[in-house]
């Protein structure tokens, strides 16, 4: 029986035997497939895509406050602050118009000596007069009730350049700053004041209590 079991002719190979002899002569690194390359990334790059990670959540965030149709915060309404600028817009419009009346009364006469004299770059003095009266009549009204307030006090300013250029074409500039005249004041100095505060408003606008929108 051993003699019978030792001759025994072998048994034709399979298929799954040849695969499974090609697989053990294939080399290990080929059934593993290729080695993924890897990178230790620095403290620097983790940092900084932790930043880019913060940077593209808030904008996610801020997006989603602007699309959300919520109205923004209104500002604090300062009480103090805005009756003084309605003060200084109400009692500096009922000077202004008290002075265009005062140039209504004798146009004539402010054309000849204020305007002819000068302010004799200007053609037309008349013209010239009626267009400040015009002016110191009307955008004071407008800027006490907050209506066009920028453009009131543009052309207001405009009107209190030509009156510092005529003060100081007619006595110079006095001494200023230090001197003490005879007038206790400088002759440009009201002008002056009035071109100062039409130019807030003209920057800064009526403030809160007015008619505007």
């Amino acid at each position: 029986d051993a003699h019978a079991t030792s001759t025994r002719p072998a048994r034709p190979a399979t298929d799954d035997d040849q695969r499974r002899a090609e697989r053990e002569r294939r080399p290990r690194a080929a059934i593993q497939g290729p080695r993924k390359e890897t990178r230790r990334r620095g403290p620097v790059q983790e940092a900084g895509e932790v930043v880019c990670g913060v940077d593209e959540a808030a904008a996610g965030v801020e997006e989603a406050g602007e699309g959300d149709g919520q109205p923004k915060a209104a500002e604090p309404f300062n009480i103090p602050a805005e009756l003084g600028i309605l003060a200084l817009r109400l009692g500096t419009s009922t000077m202004m118009f008290h002075n265009g009346l005062d140039k209504l009364k004798d146009p004539e006469g402010f054309s000849t000596f204020v305007v002819g004299k000068y302010l004799d770059f200007l053609p037309e003095p008349l013209l010239w007069t009626y267009a400040a009266i015009a002016v110191e009549l009307a955008c004071p009204v407008l800027l006490a009730l907050g209506v066009l307030s920028r453009p009131s006090a543009a052309a207001l300013l405009g009107t209190m350049c030509f009156a510092i250029t005529f003060h100081l074409n007619q006595t110079g500039l006095e001494g200023f700053p230090l001197a003490v005249v005879e007038n206790h004041q400088y002759a440009f100095e009201t002008s002056s004041l009035y071109a100062g505060i039409f130019f807030y408003f003209l920057l800064a606008g009526p403030g809160k209590i007015s008619l505007r929108k």
